[in-house]
Protein backbone atom coordinates (compact mmCIF):
# COMPACT_ATOMS: atom_id res chain seq x y z
CA UNK A 1 0.00 0.00 0.00
CA UNK A 2 1.42 3.78 -0.91
CA UNK A 3 2.77 5.45 2.03
CA UNK A 4 0.65 7.99 3.15
CA UNK A 5 3.74 10.69 2.86
CA UNK A 6 3.39 10.15 -1.10
CA UNK A 7 -0.24 9.66 -1.19
CA UNK A 8 -2.08 13.35 -2.20
CA UNK A 9 -1.49 14.95 -5.07
CA UNK A 10 -3.94 17.43 -6.79
CA UNK A 11 -5.18 18.90 -9.28
CA UNK A 12 -7.35 22.57 -9.27
CA UNK A 13 -11.11 22.00 -8.75
CA UNK A 14 -11.68 23.71 -12.39
CA UNK A 15 -12.35 22.53 -15.69
CA UNK A 16 -9.49 21.26 -18.03
CA UNK A 17 -9.17 19.45 -21.66
CA UNK A 18 -7.75 17.02 -23.15
CA UNK A 19 -4.83 18.68 -25.16
CA UNK A 20 -4.84 18.31 -29.09
CA UNK A 21 -1.49 19.58 -30.74
CA UNK A 22 -3.80 21.59 -33.36
CA UNK A 23 -5.01 23.86 -30.38
CA UNK A 24 -1.41 24.95 -29.04
CA UNK A 25 -1.26 28.17 -29.98
CA UNK A 26 -5.21 28.98 -29.48
CA UNK A 27 -4.82 27.36 -25.92
CA UNK A 28 -1.81 29.53 -24.88
CA UNK A 29 -3.62 32.25 -25.97
CA UNK A 30 -7.41 32.34 -25.18
CA UNK A 31 -7.69 29.41 -22.52
CA UNK A 32 -11.05 30.75 -21.38
CA UNK A 33 -11.72 28.97 -18.31
CA UNK A 34 -9.23 25.93 -18.93
CA UNK A 35 -6.68 25.74 -15.67
CA UNK A 36 -5.17 21.67 -16.29
CA UNK A 37 -4.38 19.52 -19.43
CA UNK A 38 -4.80 15.90 -19.66
CA UNK A 39 -2.25 13.91 -22.16
CA UNK A 40 -2.01 10.46 -22.62
CA UNK A 41 1.18 9.10 -21.53
CA UNK A 42 1.93 7.14 -24.47
CA UNK A 43 2.20 10.22 -26.61
CA UNK A 44 4.69 11.87 -24.51
CA UNK A 45 7.09 8.78 -23.80
CA UNK A 46 10.13 9.84 -26.92
CA UNK A 47 13.11 11.61 -26.07
CA UNK A 48 12.29 15.00 -28.10
CA UNK A 49 10.53 16.18 -30.81
CA UNK A 50 7.79 18.79 -31.01
CA UNK A 51 5.55 16.82 -28.96
CA UNK A 52 8.18 17.04 -25.90
CA UNK A 53 8.31 20.52 -26.22
CA UNK A 54 4.73 21.43 -26.31
CA UNK A 55 4.80 19.41 -23.48
CA UNK A 56 7.22 21.30 -22.05
CA UNK A 57 5.48 25.14 -22.21
CA UNK A 58 2.09 23.99 -21.19
CA UNK A 59 3.14 22.77 -18.20
CA UNK A 60 4.79 26.42 -17.59
CA UNK A 61 1.39 27.68 -17.69
CA UNK A 62 -1.49 24.64 -17.17
CA UNK A 63 -1.10 22.04 -13.89
CA UNK A 64 -0.96 18.43 -15.53
CA UNK A 65 -2.67 15.38 -15.38
CA UNK A 66 -1.17 12.39 -17.18
CA UNK A 67 -3.81 9.73 -18.29
CA UNK A 68 -2.08 6.28 -18.95
CA UNK A 69 -3.46 3.91 -21.78
CA UNK A 70 -1.26 1.03 -22.35
CA UNK A 71 -0.26 -0.28 -19.07
CA UNK A 72 -2.54 -3.28 -18.90
CA UNK A 73 -3.55 -2.89 -15.13
CA UNK A 74 -5.91 -5.74 -15.78
CA UNK A 75 -3.85 -7.84 -17.79
CA UNK A 76 -3.13 -11.80 -16.51
CA UNK A 77 0.51 -10.62 -17.54
CA UNK A 78 3.05 -9.02 -15.77
CA UNK A 79 3.66 -5.35 -16.12
CA UNK A 80 5.65 -4.37 -19.11
CA UNK A 81 8.66 -3.34 -17.15
CA UNK A 82 9.81 -1.45 -20.10
CA UNK A 83 6.66 0.81 -20.39
CA UNK A 84 6.98 1.08 -17.09
CA UNK A 85 10.45 2.83 -16.86
CA UNK A 86 9.11 4.90 -19.78
CA UNK A 87 6.32 6.41 -17.89
CA UNK A 88 8.45 6.67 -14.75
CA UNK A 89 11.03 8.88 -16.77
CA UNK A 90 8.26 10.70 -18.23
CA UNK A 91 6.68 11.83 -14.78
CA UNK A 92 10.33 12.02 -13.83
CA UNK A 93 10.27 15.10 -15.66
CA UNK A 94 6.81 16.35 -16.35
CA UNK A 95 5.99 16.56 -12.56
CA UNK A 96 2.26 15.89 -13.05
CA UNK A 97 -0.10 16.64 -10.70
CA UNK A 98 -2.06 13.15 -11.17
CA UNK A 99 -1.47 9.79 -13.22
CA UNK A 100 -4.91 7.97 -13.88
CA UNK A 101 -4.86 4.46 -15.89
CA UNK A 102 -7.96 2.82 -16.82
CA UNK A 103 -9.77 -0.45 -14.80
CA UNK A 104 -9.00 -2.74 -18.05
CA UNK A 105 -6.70 -5.11 -20.21
CA UNK A 106 -5.35 -4.45 -23.45
CA UNK A 107 -2.22 -7.47 -23.60
CA UNK A 108 -2.07 -10.94 -24.24
CA UNK A 109 1.28 -12.78 -23.98
CA UNK A 110 3.67 -10.05 -26.63
CA UNK A 111 0.18 -8.84 -28.18
CA UNK A 112 -1.01 -5.35 -27.47
CA UNK A 113 -4.35 -5.02 -28.52
CA UNK A 114 -5.12 -1.39 -29.89
CA UNK A 115 -8.41 -1.44 -26.99
CA UNK A 116 -9.17 -1.41 -22.90
CA UNK A 117 -11.02 -4.17 -22.33
CA UNK A 118 -13.50 -5.44 -19.48
CA UNK A 119 -12.76 -7.29 -16.35
CA UNK A 120 -14.61 -10.31 -14.57
CA UNK A 121 -15.14 -9.09 -11.05
CA UNK A 122 -13.85 -11.58 -9.02
CA UNK A 123 -11.77 -12.02 -5.94
CA UNK A 124 -8.55 -13.76 -8.48
CA UNK A 125 -8.78 -10.17 -10.16
CA UNK A 126 -8.93 -7.82 -7.10
CA UNK A 127 -5.94 -9.76 -5.95
CA UNK A 128 -3.99 -9.31 -9.45
CA UNK A 129 -5.04 -6.00 -9.81
CA UNK A 130 -4.21 -4.41 -6.45
CA UNK A 131 -0.82 -6.06 -7.02
CA UNK A 132 -0.17 -3.93 -10.50
CA UNK A 133 -1.76 -1.18 -8.34
CA UNK A 134 1.02 -1.45 -6.00
CA UNK A 135 3.65 -1.65 -8.47
CA UNK A 136 2.90 1.41 -10.29
CA UNK A 137 2.35 3.46 -7.24
CA UNK A 138 5.95 1.94 -5.89
CA UNK A 139 7.82 2.95 -9.33
CA UNK A 140 6.32 6.30 -9.44
CA UNK A 141 6.59 7.09 -6.20
CA UNK A 142 3.00 8.64 -6.18
CA UNK A 143 -0.63 7.93 -5.90
CA UNK A 144 -2.45 6.80 -8.85
CA UNK A 145 -6.46 7.15 -10.07
CA UNK A 146 -7.90 4.27 -11.36
CA UNK A 147 -10.70 4.64 -14.17
CA UNK A 148 -14.13 3.38 -14.12
CA UNK A 149 -14.69 1.94 -17.38
CA UNK A 150 -17.60 1.87 -19.94
CA UNK A 151 -19.38 -1.12 -20.04
CA UNK A 152 -21.48 -3.33 -22.83
CA UNK A 153 -21.50 -6.55 -20.75
CA UNK A 154 -21.63 -8.29 -17.43
CA UNK A 155 -19.46 -11.53 -16.59
CA UNK A 156 -21.36 -14.27 -15.47
CA UNK A 157 -18.11 -14.97 -13.17
CA UNK A 158 -18.50 -11.83 -11.89
CA UNK A 159 -19.12 -12.06 -8.37
CA UNK A 160 -18.18 -8.37 -6.75
CA UNK A 161 -20.56 -5.12 -7.90
CA UNK A 162 -18.05 -2.73 -9.66
CA UNK A 163 -18.01 0.15 -7.00
CA UNK A 164 -17.56 -2.43 -4.53
CA UNK A 165 -14.56 -3.83 -6.56
CA UNK A 166 -13.16 -0.28 -6.65
CA UNK A 167 -13.98 0.45 -3.30
CA UNK A 168 -11.84 -2.41 -1.90
CA UNK A 169 -8.69 -1.66 -4.25
CA UNK A 170 -8.74 1.42 -2.89
CA UNK A 171 -8.64 0.40 0.94
CA UNK A 172 -5.48 -2.44 -0.41
CA UNK A 173 -4.07 0.03 -2.38
CA UNK A 174 -4.26 3.39 -1.59
CA UNK A 175 -5.03 4.84 -5.23
CA UNK A 176 -7.33 7.06 -5.91
CA UNK A 177 -10.00 7.14 -8.07
CA UNK A 178 -10.65 8.74 -11.78
CA UNK A 179 -14.81 9.16 -11.91
CA UNK A 180 -15.66 8.80 -15.29
CA UNK A 181 -19.66 10.04 -15.61
CA UNK A 182 -19.69 9.79 -19.17
CA UNK A 183 -18.34 6.14 -18.62
CA UNK A 184 -21.46 5.68 -16.48
CA UNK A 185 -24.18 6.81 -18.44
CA UNK A 186 -23.01 4.67 -21.33
CA UNK A 187 -22.47 1.71 -18.63
CA UNK A 188 -26.29 1.95 -16.97
CA UNK A 189 -28.04 3.00 -20.46
CA UNK A 190 -26.67 -0.64 -21.98
CA UNK A 191 -26.57 -2.59 -18.97
CA UNK A 192 -30.64 -1.38 -18.17
CA UNK A 193 -29.30 0.21 -14.23
CA UNK A 194 -29.51 3.37 -12.52
CA UNK A 195 -26.67 5.79 -12.81
CA UNK A 196 -27.75 7.63 -9.76
CA UNK A 197 -27.69 4.18 -7.24
CA UNK A 198 -24.39 3.36 -9.21
CA UNK A 199 -23.06 7.25 -8.17
CA UNK A 200 -24.38 6.57 -4.88
CA UNK A 201 -22.85 3.33 -4.19
CA UNK A 202 -19.12 4.84 -5.42
CA UNK A 203 -17.01 5.36 -3.10
CA UNK A 204 -16.58 9.22 -3.59
CA UNK A 205 -14.44 10.24 -1.19
CA UNK A 206 -11.56 8.74 -3.36
CA UNK A 207 -12.63 10.46 -6.19
CA UNK A 208 -9.34 13.05 -7.28
CA UNK A 209 -10.43 13.73 -11.02
CA UNK A 210 -13.89 13.68 -13.14
CA UNK A 211 -14.54 13.00 -16.62
CA UNK A 212 -17.01 13.79 -19.03
CA UNK A 213 -17.17 13.28 -22.81
CA UNK A 214 -19.55 12.61 -26.35
CA UNK A 215 -20.83 9.62 -26.95
CA UNK A 216 -22.59 7.47 -29.97
CA UNK A 217 -25.88 6.38 -29.89
CA UNK A 218 -27.16 3.17 -31.35
CA UNK A 219 -29.52 -0.02 -30.94
CA UNK A 220 -28.28 -3.37 -30.43
CA UNK A 221 -29.58 -6.87 -32.17
CA UNK A 222 -32.62 -6.45 -29.55
CA UNK A 223 -33.27 -3.08 -30.83
CA UNK A 224 -32.86 -1.84 -27.27
CA UNK A 225 -30.53 1.67 -26.58
CA UNK A 226 -26.70 0.97 -27.14
CA UNK A 227 -24.44 3.43 -26.30
CA UNK A 228 -20.68 3.94 -27.49
CA UNK A 229 -18.04 5.46 -25.27
CA UNK A 230 -16.49 7.56 -28.43
CA UNK A 231 -15.03 10.86 -27.41
CA UNK A 232 -16.25 12.27 -30.59
CA UNK A 233 -18.88 14.88 -30.31
CA UNK A 234 -20.17 17.54 -27.62
CA UNK A 235 -21.16 16.16 -23.96
CA UNK A 236 -25.13 14.88 -24.16
CA UNK A 237 -27.30 16.78 -21.72
CA UNK A 238 -28.16 13.69 -19.60
CA UNK A 239 -24.23 13.74 -18.89
CA UNK A 240 -24.31 16.84 -17.69
CA UNK A 241 -27.12 16.79 -15.45
CA UNK A 242 -24.95 13.26 -13.78
CA UNK A 243 -22.46 15.82 -13.70
CA UNK A 244 -23.91 18.49 -11.71
CA UNK A 245 -25.33 15.45 -9.15
CA UNK A 246 -22.48 13.88 -9.39
CA UNK A 247 -20.60 17.13 -8.14
CA UNK A 248 -23.68 18.12 -5.78
CA UNK A 249 -22.53 14.99 -3.30
CA UNK A 250 -18.96 15.48 -4.43
CA UNK A 251 -18.10 18.93 -4.21
CA UNK A 252 -15.49 21.03 -6.35
CA UNK A 253 -13.13 18.58 -8.06
CA UNK A 254 -11.08 19.03 -10.98
CA UNK A 255 -13.82 18.09 -14.19
CA UNK A 256 -11.97 17.13 -17.35
CA UNK A 257 -14.35 17.09 -20.97
CA UNK A 258 -12.59 14.50 -23.47
CA UNK A 259 -12.67 15.31 -26.75
CA UNK A 260 -9.98 12.52 -28.67
CA UNK A 261 -11.78 11.91 -32.12
CA UNK A 262 -13.19 14.52 -35.20
CA UNK A 263 -11.37 16.87 -32.82
CA UNK A 264 -13.27 20.48 -33.03
CA UNK A 265 -11.69 23.96 -32.88
CA UNK A 266 -10.53 25.13 -30.42
CA UNK A 267 -13.55 27.62 -29.81
CA UNK A 268 -15.75 24.71 -30.14
CA UNK A 269 -13.92 22.88 -27.25
CA UNK A 270 -13.39 26.01 -24.96
CA UNK A 271 -17.29 26.40 -25.22
CA UNK A 272 -17.90 22.54 -23.68
CA UNK A 273 -14.95 23.57 -21.18
CA UNK A 274 -17.32 26.65 -20.02
CA UNK A 275 -20.02 24.38 -19.08
CA UNK A 276 -18.12 22.68 -16.80
CA UNK A 277 -17.33 26.00 -15.30
CA UNK A 278 -20.90 26.30 -15.10
CA UNK A 279 -21.53 22.86 -13.41
CA UNK A 280 -18.94 23.77 -10.67
CA UNK A 281 -20.22 27.10 -10.42
CA UNK A 282 -23.35 25.64 -8.54
CA UNK A 283 -21.38 23.74 -5.98
CA UNK A 284 -18.47 26.14 -5.17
Amino acid sequence: MLDSATRFQSLPPTPGVGFKSQHFDDLRKDPGPVQWIEVHAENYMGDGGRPIAQLRALKEQFALSVHGVGLSIGGESPLDPDHLARLKKLVGWAKPARFSEHLAWSTHGTEFLNDLLPLPYTTATLARVSEHIDQVQTTLGCQMLLENPSSYLVFSESTWSETDFLSELVRRTGCGLLLDVNNVFVSSTNLGVSAQSYIESFPLEAVGELHVGGHDEDTDDHNAPLLIDSHGKPVADPVWFLLERTLAETGPRPVLVEWDNDVPDWQTLRAEASKAAQALCCVS
